[in-house]
């Protein structure tokens, strides 16, 4: 009678473990989802940083006023880069998670 108790135990306790399990898969599979969105949306806005940056560069010579907007253009596609960078870092790690479950 004692076994069959442990045994009960032991099933319900992985069962337990499994729903967290599960619960956790999915949380983290809504995370990677919205992470590559986020991303998705930062390259966007990256390569038209980069679109808008090299048509001043081309009309650079027209005023000071451009060149200030050229280099505040650079610094936000470096920003932008670096923010693609990290979220591209977070998708691989909640990856790797989604992997080992």
């Amino acid at each position: 009678m004692r076994e069959e108790r442990t045994v009960e135990d032991g099933f319900k306790l992985l069962e337990e473990r499994i729903q967290r399990a599960a619960e956790r898969l999915k949380e983290l599979t809504g995370e990677t989802k919205a992470l590559r969105a986020e991303a998705s949306r930062a390259n966007e806005r990256a390569e038209r940083a980069e679109r808008e940056l090299g048509s001043l560069k081309e009309r650079a010579g027209s005023s000071a006023a451009e060149a200030e907007k050229a280099e505040a253009l650079a610094a936000e596609v470096k920003t932008l880069r670096a923010e693609r960078e990290e979220l591209r870092a977070r998708v691989e790690k909640l990856a790797g998670l989604l992997e080992r479950l």
